[in-house]
């Protein structure tokens, strides 16, 4: 069995924003040169997400008000967490609600989706720099 570790790193200039890395994790999947296994991705960040979904603006957009709903950002002071001088509580909450990694399966040395789905990178607490992991093993 063969194993690939690699790193790519994002830099979102907003608070919040959902980013495309479909293409990122297939360069990962096509350096390994795996054939059949599973394809890992997580952020390595605890305000950060990776998911699956459909690269459709109207749906980024629902997930935005959709979150911002479930965890405000503001009132910061509602939060305990915030107590420590932080302003990212929601960031966690949020993240918790969009998960923390992907696995998707490799056939034929090809991440092996359903209809319209993308991996994407979710982040809710942004402005700075932050990594995602892809751990590729198989054969």
């Amino acid at each position: 069995m063969k194993s690939f570790r690699k790193e790519l790193w994002f830099n979102i200039p907003t608070r919040r924003g959902f980013v495309n890395i479909t293409q990122q994790v297939e360069e990962c999947l096509r350096e390994s040169g795996i054939q059949e296994g599973l394809c890992l991705v997580n952020p390595m960040h605890i305000s950060a997400s990776v998911f699956i979904n459909d690269d459709e603006s109207g749906l980024h957009h629902d997930y935005e008000k959709w979150l911002e709903r479930l965890a405000p950002h503001e009132p910061i002071d509602q939060y305990r967490h915030n107590d420590t001088g932080e302003d990212n509580a929601d960031a966690h909450m949020k993240r918790q609600v969009m998960g923390r990694e992907v696995v998707v399966a490799i056939t034929n040395g090809e991440l092996d989706f359903g209809t319209w789905e993308q991996i994407f990178y979710g982040e809710f607490d942004g402005k700075r720099k932050k990594r995602v992991l892809v751990k590729i093993i198989g054969e």
